[in-house]
């Protein structure tokens, strides 16, 4: 699934058979941000809900909170750059940072590292990690790094599978949490079984924290112990943290400093990202803070929705995980996506409820089951549980 809105315009639009034009990708676009942006009630804000003057008009506004706005811009990574740098790694309890345009980036960066320390370019990871559906082979691609798979279960590998799988490895990378299986976690216990096994291997282990930010509810920890069980984290600030882009890659003085080398050598030396920089300080600020009440109230939605699709008379529904690990968790319905899609849009045109964005297709298994990412922040915190069961008996309606 993509990590958001397709944005794809075609070069033409095409006439359907009854003469009217077809609405292009770009179009469609435009038509659900609108619609959505619209809608009065919402369980999530997104940032691509926003015109470019309200983006701008907060990075200007909340930006005066988190750094002196008469400061010079940044120049290749100082300034505003350095402070969000300084400020993560304190957040994580590592003794060094370095800001990536990419998280994409970064992680290549951190694994080639790892690779060259290690003398072994094999990472273990599961096969459903950011890295292997969503970025286009690039370890192997760009990075001459080679990916192995000590589980293929909808989860983290356990302590078990690493130490008994049959390949060497150098690093064992583990997303926290798991997006595409459902955005789960395990145990705290098991996180660090399996940190222990990889280091019983001679392995380092390198932490997707990409979403790393929601995870001390479930967990029961703090953010630093939750990282320093890592010898490196990467983080992003637009998945969670409401910012424009960027990622920061953390770990020792002297990892981070190779980091640095290569982030020139891959492109990511940029000229000023003051925005990005100043859009992740405003994420540290205001949404680390609230995430735990987040994940609390995900809870309440998801257990409402459970209720909803049942007194709705739904024959087969999935909300998973149960309850949610974090503030993201997974619908599944039977129906085609394109249905639930419509019925999505309609529901917030309509009555001005946005309860589901974007479905997709089942990605394996049978066909005729689509699944979607329901994500609670700020505004969801208003939804009661009655809310949520009205709003997903409205929608069952608008299905048949």
């Amino acid at each position: 699934m993509p990590e958001t809105e397709p944005n794809s315009p075609s070069e033409s639009t095409a006439d359907t058979p009854g003469g009217a034009p077809e609405e292009t990708p770009e179009q469609a676009l435009r038509h659900r941000l609108t619609v959505f942006r619209g809608a009065k009630h919402t369980l999530a804000e997104q940032g691509v809900d926003h015109t470019l003057a309200e983006r701008l008009t907060a990075l200007l506004t909340d930006g005066a909170e988190v750094y002196d706005l008469d400061e010079f811009t940044d120049i290749y990574g100082n300034g505003a750059v350095t402070e969000l740098e300084r400020r993560t790694a304190e957040e994580l309890g590592f003794p060094a940072a370095a800001f990536f345009p990419t998280g994409t980036m970064a992680q290549q960066v951190a694994l080639r590292c790892w690779a060259a320390r290690t003398g072994n370019p094999t990472v273990a990871l599961h096969p459903l990690a950011h890295p292997e559906v969503h970025e286009r082979q690039a370890f192997s691609q760009v990075s001459g790094l080679r990916t192995v798979h000590p589980t293929d279960e909808p989860r983290l590998p356990t302590a078990e599978e690493v130490l008994g799988f049959e390949e060497q490895f150098g690093t064992l990378m583990l997303e926290l949490p798991l997006r595409d299986a459902g955005f789960v976690l395990p145990t705290w216990d098991e996180l660090v079984a399996v940190v222990e096994a990889a280091r019983e291997r001679d392995a380092v282990v390198h932490f997707d924290g990409a979403r790393i930010w929601e995870t001390t509810t479930h967990f029961g920890r703090p953010l630093r112990e939750v990282a320093g069980l890592a010898d490196s984290v990467y983080v992003s600030f637009y998945k969670t943290m409401g910012g424009l882009s960027g990622a920061v890659l953390a770990g020792s003085e002297s990892l981070i400093a190779e980091a640095r080398t290569w982030r020139h050598r891959y492109g990511g030396q940029l000229f000023q990202q003051f925005p990005a920089a100043l859009a992740g300080l405003i994420g540290l600020r205001k949404e680390l803070p609230e995430l735990p009440s987040y994940v609390a109230h995900a809870k309440v939605v998801a257990s409402a929705m459970k209720e909803g699709f049942a007194e709705a008379g739904v024959p087969w529904f999935r909300v998973h995980p149960e309850p949610p690990h974090t503030h993201q968790f997974q619908v599944w319905l039977p129906y085609d996506a394109e249905v639930l899609n419509a019925a999505s849009l309609r529901q917030a045109q309509e009555s001005g409820v946005c309860l589901f964005r974007r479905w997709f297709p089942n990605p394996s298994g049978p066909a005729g089951l689509a699944v979607t990412e329901v994500t609670v922040n700020a505004p969801g915190l208003a939804w009661s549980a009655e809310d949520v069961r009205a709003a997903v008996a409205e929608f069952v309606r608008l299905l048949s």
